[in-house]
């Protein structure tokens, strides 16, 4: 049986190249890179050239890539580092309400500590309304934090008008974006689009899991959460992972590199994906085929259904995807997302995403759409009695 992975958006395989160079690493160039002897001079090349890449991908300054744990560090140290700096200047905050756990969850923490949370609502389509992110913009607002593709549905942000206008309202507020969905997927420029901070996570990009890295701009000052021997100019103390850290930065060089070929691919199984689904009775695509949305992610609602059991019933045919539930209480961003869309309240328990990477391919649109042109009527029927 043909396996079908389409949970992309939740991680993806790592290229051979890259765990062929974390192997490298890992048995050979083993140092540790503040050692002053060779071994630690090798590895500390694999670090430099890991934020060389990876900042000309940005169009940044080498020394404005910090390397994490990952996009959940990331958004942490955004947010708590932000607040931990500026807690004298002002106490508001501005975000949305489609952000990942990884941001609402500071921000739920900063909303305890006194911080004023402002949230933004979304249209029916995901996107903010700008001039309501003009609205809320005040003198005392320290931080805005956007999510720049939301990672249920590919909604993209109006990063750069957005970027503007905050700029334009509070010269002093930071700016920071969650680009963990985005980054890979579009062409990312934080100077042009007024981004002070960005949250990257590797394992996106068929690089490898606990590996990230946030962009901060050389005028940002920011707190560090975590302290000790002072790795990465003070911003985050720890031992570098090496392995991770050069097999990211494989990875990113290598996506950008093939970046027209990979969306290309990526837009042809969305699209098939998107026709087959809409043509389906009973389906509600969230999803649009326009500029509006990345390439990579594809929602849909399955009326009469539960998420849960259309789940399982297409990894019993090799085909794996994520669920939408708006349920599960180990998931309560997805259900933030979808209420804040407007997803009727009977779908918000039939909804899942099919997300892809560099090894989808379209034919695998229609093995999957078979698939569940064939599942929906008996589990309908089945749901029924």
């Amino acid at each position: 049986m043909r396996e079908i992975y389409f949970d992309n958006a939740a991680t993806t395989r790592v290229r051979p190249e890259v765990a062929e160079l974390m192997m490298k690493v890992m048995t050979e160039d083993y140092g540790n890179p503040s050692a002053r002897h060779i071994m630690g001079m090798r590895a500390e090349d694999y670090v430099k050239t890991a934020r060389e890449d990876i900042a000309a991908t940005l169009r940044v300054s080498p020394k404005e890539i910090f390397f994490t744990s990952g996009g959940t560090e990331s958004n942490n140290l955004a947010l708590i580092g932000t607040a931990l700096s500026r807690a004298k200047r002002g106490k508001h905050i501005i975000s949305t309400g489609i952000e990942h756990a990884a941001v609402y969850k500071p921000l739920d923490f900063l909303r305890e500590q006194g911080f004023e949370i402002t949230i933004l609502p979304v249209d029916r389509e995901g996107h903010i309304d700008l001039e309501e992110l003009r609205r809320a913009v005040r003198s005392d607002t320290i931080l805005v934090s956007l999510m720049y593709v939301n990672n249920e549905v590919g909604s993209i942000e109006p990063i750069a008008e957005a970027g503007r206008i905050i700029k334009e309202q509070n010269p002093d507020c930071y700016f920071h974006t969650d680009t963990i969905q985005a980054y890979g997927k579009l062409k990312i420029r934080p100077k042009a689009e007024h981004v002070d901070m960005l949250s990257v996570s590797s394992h996106k990009i068929h690089g490898p899991k606990g590996a990230g890295f946030i962009f901060i701009d050389e005028r940002v000052h920011l707190h560090p959460l975590i302290l000790g021997g002072g790795q990465e100019r003070d911003m985050r103390s720890g031992t570098e992972n090496v392995p991770g850290i050069a097999g990211m930065g494989l990875a990113a060089k290598l996506y950008y590199q093939e970046f027209d070929k990979i969306e290309e691919k990526l837009l042809s199984v969305r699209d098939r994906l998107i026709d087959r689904l809409s043509s389906m009775e009973g389906v509600t695509v969230n999803t649009k085929k326009d500029g509006g949305f990345a390439a990579h992610i594809v929602s849909a609602s399955f009326e009469g259904v539960r998420a849960e059991v259309l789940l399982h019933a297409l990894e019993d045919k090799g085909i794996y995807v994520s669920s939408g539930s708006a349920c599960s209480s180990n998931h309560p961003a997805i259900s933030g997302t979808l209420k804040s869309i407007g997803v009727e309240k009977e779908l918000l328990d039939s909804t899942l995403r099919f997300s892809f990477g560099i090894y989808s391919e379209p034919e695998e649109a229609d093995i999957c759409a078979d698939a569940l042109s064939e599942l929906l009527p008996v589990l309908r029927k089945y749901r029924r009695r």
